[in-house]
């Protein structure tokens, strides 16, 4: 319960102390001029407290961002892959130069929108800056308690592009893998097969090392992914059989399934191969990471819903492969079809 203890100055100043005392919960004061004021704060703090609101404000009001950044770097940026870290660190980094001096309490949605107005960056870059930023401020909220709610989920994201959908039609595809065939790199038509039949990122599949490879039951366990999320991706078909051949001339000096000529220890940098297979194919507008857009357009093309594309792919939603649903169209109208046929057919 709440007390208002009346204080009298040597000069006959009134001043009115409060004090909160609540089973289970740390006693506080605070000092007011005005009896009005008192009253209120009384009354407001003994309900947050309550409700479980008082402390985390108190939080954030010892905690800087810069506070708030320093402990996501240690213990949930380890839970990322190395490039994920890099560019998780990046971001935040940029938000700590601006708003790093100040106080969590003081952070407001209208703060962040007042740097996100700053920023020159594209909209898609911008973003990816805020989603960095919520996640912190998630963080701290639910897991830390050094906040009521996140700021940043009341700031109004940039209108984003429509999502970059390129992928090879049935005759670029012959010509880009009869060019990766011929190609003087060994291992390029190996890792494009790959890429094409499991969806995996570029640097997925360049760290990939036997350990995380099982042949016999065809599957490989991702460790380092995007999310941070480990992924199963199954191995079948034409991929599946030349993983098995390169098996058996792989490297005993190194656990990489396609480590780097100089040093073994370092995955193998596709890029030059890869873009004059591009050329000699005469294929223009297409880049390494459209093989996975391949990947998951082929799937929507072939019946493939969203929720399994995205697991494919290794989505936690589905707003990354609804770019793609166009593509499913013809599955979509079957399935609708024969939805109409069994309520309606007899009739």
């Amino acid at each position: 319960m709440a007390s208002i203890e009346t204080r009298v100055s040597d000069k006959g100043d009134k001043s009115y102390r409060v004090k909160i005392r609540l089973k289970g919960y740390p006693p506080q004061t605070e000092t007011f001029q005005r009896l009005t004021d008192a009253k209120k704060w009384a009354q407001q703090t003994e309900a947050a407290i309550r409700e479980g609101r008082h402390f985390k404000t108190a939080e954030a009001k010892k905690h800087s961002f810069n506070d708030l950044a320093l402990r996501y770097y240690a213990e949930i940026l380890p839970h990322y892959s190395e490039k994920e870290q890099k560019e998780r660190k990046s971001k935040l980094n940029w938000w700590t130069k601006n708003i790093g001096h100040c106080l969590l309490a003081d952070i407001t949605p209208a703060t962040i929108s007042e740097h996100k107005s700053k920023m020159t960056q594209s909209p898609a870059t911008v973003d990816k800056y805020l989603k960095n930023l919520s996640h912190a401020f998630t963080v701290a909220v639910n897991d830390w308690g050094w906040l009521e709610d996140n700021p940043v989920k009341k700031v109004k994201s940039p209108r984003l592009p429509r999502g970059r959908v390129r992928f090879l039609d049935d005759d670029e595809r012959q010509r880009l893998l009869q060019s990766c065939r011929e190609s003087s790199n060994e291992w390029l038509y190996l890792c494009v097969i790959l890429a094409l039949s499991t969806g995996m990122r570029q640097g997925e599949l360049m760290g990939l090392k036997w350990p995380d490879v099982n042949l016999k039951d065809r599957y490989i366990i991702l460790h380092e992914t995007k999310n941070g999320e480990r992924r199963r991706v199954p191995l079948t078909g034409h991929g599946l059989e030349l993983l098995q051949e390169h098996a058996k001339v792989r490297q005993l000096d190194t656990l990489l399934l396609f480590p780097g000529k100089t040093h073994k220890d370092k995955p193998i940098d596709l890029r030059k191969p890869f873009e004059t297979a591009l050329k000699k194919a005469e294929i223009t507008n297409f880049h390494w990471h459209d093989l996975r857009h391949c990947t998951a357009s082929y799937l929507a093309m072939n019946g493939a819903s969203l929720a399994e594309i995205a697991e494919v792919l290794g989505h936690k939603t589905l707003a990354m492969v609804k770019r793609y649903a166009h593509l499913s169209d013809g599955h979509v109208s079957n399935v609708v079809a024969s939805m109409n046929t069994k309520i309606f057919g007899s009739l």
